[in-house]
Parts: structure tokens; C-alpha cells; sequence
């Protein structure tokens, strides 16, 4: 367990290298002055960025805890810190904090189990930790199901990293699909949900989900139509991470702290909050 007074103490980092995506969304890689990945994290957590003068902001870390080298971030341009870290260039130095937030379950509930990890747009980037981490570990679990949905061909975050590396792992399946017909895209045209549907997995795995709101809600419907027990389903709501560490209480739902309880919930437990989340 990572001690908080630790995860409150700033670290400088530098961006070494900046990967456009998408329209919108760059990938930082993030490296100490001496070349070292800032802290260790596990699968699911996050990271405070700040940038002094500018404001500061909590992101998942989206590479796996296994990449001992370095640590990435992909980041939706959607307000002034991200503006501003979108026109930074290699070598900006930034500070960084953490882990906050409670992970992903991998060497426990997950463990010896089929998965089926299931995004939408950039919800994609929380889950690429677990993924690779569960790809690295490949012999701890079974059959490895991946199904990913944007709005369009563009809008697929780490498409190469998918297509090269995803698609050639033994027994990782990968079903992509965009929202609307287009030029040169020859895979599956339609919503994620409906396509969880099309697609009929069996219940003997466990699921993870992350992406819109609206998108969560009709994919939960349909995993339940396929007969999975929301026990089953795991979800992470990093996006309402403010501090991280349960005292401005602007994550507050219900009586859960999400940065403190979460982000990353059981399915069954999301029941027990308000209809806020």
C-alpha cells in the first residue's frame, strides 16, 4: 500500500516523447530528469499532472505496471490544462503524484479467469494498463476478448498498437467496430452495445467496461441479456477523481469517495449509489 503523505508529494518529470492518436487525444510518455519511471502503480490507478502556473488534473496511467522504463498518459484535449499539454512539446517539464485510486482486481478475482474487456472512445485509454498487464502475464488467465467502438477510424486510440501487437497475441481476440459507414473501414459498422449482443460471449468470464456513461448503461443491459451477473462486471469512473485523496469531497457519490472507494467498482456495487454517476 502506497503511503498517502508519499503520493502527495510531487515528482518532476519530463515528456519524452508525444504520440497523436486521434484528433483529439495525444499519448505523453513521462520519465523522471534521470531517466526513471516516476512511481509504480498498479492496473486501473491514476496520476495527478500539473503544470505550475496552468492548473493540474488526474489521468489514469494507461501503460502497464510491467513497462518499468517509463509512464504514459493519453490525454483528450478538453479543457486548459489538457490545451496546454497538447501544445507542449518533448522535453516540457511537468510534475507528477500518485497513485491514487483503488486497481483493477488482476491477481485475484481476475486471476485463471476468461476476459472480456469492453470500451468506447477514449474509455479505451484506462483499460490498455489492465490489457497489457494481462497480456504480459498471459499464462495467469484464459481467452482474452477486446471490444472496441469510436465514432469513426480516427477516432480508434492506440489503433496501431492493436493492430500490430493485440491482434498477433495467441487466444486475444479483438472486435473493433465504428459508429458510421466509412470510406476504406471494411470491420463492423455499429454501436458497442449492440454489438456486445451481436458477438453472444459465454457468462464464464469477467468483464470490464469503460466509456461513456450512456454507453456502460445499454452495454450492462445487454451483458445481462446475455446472462451476466452484474458480479461479473467491473467499471472504473476515474473521470470523477478531483483530489485523490478523499478531502475536497467533490467526488463524492452517495456515500462513496470515488477516489477513496474507487474508481474502479464492481458493476452490483454501482447499485448502491445514486443515480448520479
Amino acid at each position: 500500500m502506497t503511503d498517502m503523505n508519499e503520493t502527495l508529494i510531487p515528482i518532476l518529470g519530463v515528456i519524452t516523447d508525444v504520440r497523436i492518436d486521434t484528433p483529439d487525444i495525444k499519448t505523453f510518455r513521462v520519465v523522471t530528469p534521470d531517466g526513471k519511471k516516476p512511481f509504480d502503480h498498479r492496473p486501473g490507478q491514476c496520476a495527478m499532472l500539473s503544470v505550475p502556473g496552468i492548473g493540474e488534473a488526474m489521468f489514469s496511467i494507461t501503460s502497464s505496471p510491467t513497462n518499468t522504463e517509463y509512464m504514459e498518459f493519453s490525454i483528450k484535449k478538453c479543457g486548459c490544462v489538457t490545451e496546454w499539454l497538447h501544445a507542449a512539446e518533448e522535453g516540457q517539464m511537468i510534475t507528477v503524484r500518485g497513485p491514487y485510486g483503488k486497481p483493477f482486481p488482476v491477481d485475484d478475482v481476475f486471476a485463471g479467469h476468461d476476459m472480456l474487456f469492453i470500451a468506447g472512445g477514449v474509455g479505451l485509454a484506462p483499460l490498455r494498463s489492465v490489457i497489457n498487464y494481462c497480456r504480459h502475464y498471459r499464462d495467469r488467465y484464459g481467452r482474452i476478448d477486446i471490444v472496441y467502438g469510436s465514432r469513426s477510424k480516427d477516432d480508434l486510440l492506440d489503433y496501431r498498437e492493436i493492430i500490430e501487437e493485440w491482434q498477433n497475441d495467441e487466444n486475444v481476440h479483438v472486435h473493433l467496430t465504428i459508429d458510421r459507414e466509412q470510406e476504406g473501414w471494411d470491420g463492423h459498422v455499429g454501436f458497442v452495445p449492440n454489438y456486445v449482443k451481436e458477438l453472444g460471449f459465454d457468462t464464464n468470464k469477467m468483464a470490464v467496461l469503460c466509456g461513456p456513461p450512456i454507453m456502460i448503461k445499454f452495454t450492462l443491459d445487454g451483458l445481462s441479456e446475455l446472462g451476466f451477473d452484474k458480479t461479473q462486471v467491473y467499471t472504473t469512473l476515474e473521470l470523477r477523481m478531483k483530489c485523490g485523496v478523499g478531502k475536497c469531497g467533490r467526488c463524492n457519490v452517495g456515500a462513496k469517495y470515488v477516489c477513496k472507494d474507487g474508481p474502479v467498482f464492481r458493476c452490483d456495487e454501482l447499485d448502491e449509489l445514486p443515480d448520479e454517476y
